[in-house]
């Protein structure tokens, strides 16, 4: 079955300006404010984000890229190793509130991970999440977007894919259903 576009660029690129100016109303001009691209993807998001921001003149982004594979329950249940993607933490977190970036939340168990992951960079004073799709009833833990981009209804088994373009913001939402045999 072909995969069925859910969010268009056009769609996409003013969720990421309200994200944005969400984003400013509560953090001002992010002087005591960190936000943190989830690897692989959630980095991705990041990368627009901060150029948005820029665009509405914010200029001193303090900003990480966190991987979370080896702080998640299920990493020694895959039968193949897992690879990591880096980890690029310039910034500590002590005392500064912490805006966690990711572009699908699905079950909560990444974002259960970087809450474990961050203290390793110190005790945030707090901690927010901000996503480009929510997939709502598919979550195992009580974790919930304080930021959120679109909610996406989708059965188990599908799967929601954000494919981002190079350059300025080029992106679509995909749904690839599950095919009954």
């Amino acid at each position: 079955m072909k995969p069925k576009i859910l969010l268009s660029e056009k769609k996409v690129t003013a969720i990421l300006k309200r994200l944005c100016h969400q984003l400013i109303e509560r953090h001002g001009d992010f002087s005591n404010s960190i936000l943190i691209g989830m690897q692989p993807r959630g980095v991705l998001l990041l990368d627009q984000i901060i150029r948005l921001l820029k665009e509405e003149d914010i200029r001193e982004i303090k900003y990480g890229k966190l991987d979370v594979t080896f702080f998640r329950d299920d990493f020694r249940r895959k039968e193949k190793p897992l690879n990591a993607n880096s980890t690029e933490m310039n910034e500590m977190v002590e005392g500064k509130k912490v805006v966690f970036i990711d572009d699908v939340l699905f079950t909560g168990r990444s974002i259960r991970s970087a809450l474990t992951a961050i203290d390793t960079y110190g005790r945030p004073k707090s901690i927010e999440l901000l996503v480009l799709v929510d997939r709502r009833f598919s979550r195992h833990l009580p974790i919930q977007p304080d930021y959120l981009g679109a909610q996406i209804d989708a059965i188990q088994g599908d799967r929601v894919r954000v494919v981002w373009s190079k350059g300025s913001i080029k992106c679509l939402v995909y749904l690839e259903e599950k095919i009954n045999e």
